[in-house]
């Protein structure tokens, strides 16, 4: 039977086939979250008892379609929209892409986005023959160039995309500021934001304010994989990117996921509620592990400063050592984290949203994303900072 108090297990628990047995830490949360008791809890009987499909006629579907409304009025309270803006989809690439195809197979012209947007977005943009606009040392959109990139005199702009916060270094973008040189330049343009990594963080219902489009996926705050919303501002019309049943009042067909929507809920009822006092504690967390590490290793940078980015975000940028060689010291010291690269014809290169930002090479091939969350306790940021002061120390040993 869970509990409350099995929470902060997620983050202390024994690993099963690990030769030696150890506490799991867990600093990925940018990857995923661990689910809520509270969550797991709200969809069990849509996965038992009350099986039936919401689209049905008779009462015990309709009784189910009524769990599915009572959802949706808790995301709408929470983003700060009405109901009906609450488009239902399989994930947060889904809403992505149902906001990027959607309009332009709607309304035509090209779609615009920063160059440090989540794959999700950028090569839906890319493959609608779209343009990317460069951005600055921390990750956030040009506005200069934004602003000649929505310019009269270039191919029209029917959306521009750009992330609330950034998945990998955490930046939060300048909405407002966005919005304000689409109104001058692009007043025809819709503004979609992947906010799959706001919901934690920063107030959705201001997010919701300057855009027409939001895109949120509920494992990214401790719902269920497979389940995400898009919330479409009234008197915005999408092409749907999927035909059938017509259900989501047309721009989305498919069977309702109705335990997932149920548990996303929720979660993010829960989060909404939490939010102030949790980004208050993980931003002290959060300082105390980046701090120590400035201190103790040298050649060593944050990669965003604290005040342009959110509480639970953790990059660093480590010079001369390589992240896959850091992340495999870290593994087998059962450190949860992840690394901003990927291998490239056979050779690391930097993230794409670090090259972007303009990192010198050096420090991006040493890039570390730790994200902390609500898990995330005094006793895992200790240990972190053992396990990886260490580990780098060896790398660095190895290399000179």
């Amino acid at each position: 039977m869970l509990t409350d108090s099995s929470i902060p297990a997620i983050c202390t628990c024994t690993l099963i086939g690990v030769n030696a047995p150890d506490t799991l830490t867990y600093l990925d949360h940018a990857a995923t979250t661990p689910m809520r008791v509270e969550a797991v809890e709200a969809m069990l009987p849509f996965l038992t008892e009350r099986f039936a499909n919401p689209s049905g006629s008779h009462r015990f579907a309709r009784s189910v379609r009524q769990a599915v409304d009572e959802a949706r009025d808790v995301v709408a309270e929470v983003v700060g929209c009405e109901p009906g803006e609450v488009v239902f989809t399989g994930c947060g690439t889904e809403a992505d892409n149902a906001a990027i195809v959607g309009v332009q197979s709607r309304h035509g012209g090209v779609a615009v986005c920063s160059a440090a947007e989540h794959h999700a977005v950028l090569h839906a943009v890319l493959h609608g023959g779209g343009r990317v606009v460069p951005v600055d040392a921390a990750g956030r959109i040009d506005l200069d160039a934004l602003g000649s990139s929505l310019a009269p005199d270039v191919s029209p702009v029917s959306l521009v995309s750009v992330m609330a916060v950034n998945n990998e270094v955490g930046s939060i973008s300048p909405l407002a500021d966005v919005a304000a040189a689409m109104r001058e330049i692009a007043p025809n343009a819709l503004l979609h934001t992947d906010a799959i990594q706001a919901a934690c963080w920063l107030d959705l219902r201001e997010v919701f304010t300057h855009v027409h489009l939001l895109a949120l996926s509920a494992h990214k705050f401790g719902g269920p994989k497979g389940v995400g919303a898009l919330i479409v501002r009234q008197g915005t019309v999408l092409e749907p990117l999927l035909q059938g049943g017509g259900q989501e009042r047309d721009r989305r067909s498919g069977t309702h996921n109705v335990a997932g929507i149920v548990a996303m809920a929720e979660a993010l009822r829960l989060v909404d509620n939490e939010r102030a006092s949790e980004v208050a504690r993980i931003a002290g967390l959060r300082d105390r592990l980046i701090d120590t590490l400035l201190a103790e290793l040298p050649d060593v940078i944050e990669t965003v400063p604290r005040d342009a980015k959110i509480a639970g975000s953790a990059h660093i940028c480590i010079a001369d050592i390589e992240s896959e060689a850091l992340l495999y010291l870290l593994d087998e010291a059962n450190v949860c984290a992840s690394a901003a690269s990927a291998c490239a014809s056979g050779a690391m290169e930097p993230s794409h949203v670090l090259a972007a930002m303009g990192v010198e090479k050096r420090f991006s091939l040493g890039a570390l994303r730790m994200s902390l969350g609500r898990t995330t306790t005094h006793a895992d940021i200790d240990r972190t900072l053992s396990v990886l002061v260490a580990a780098v120390r060896r790398l660095r040993g190895a290399t000179r």
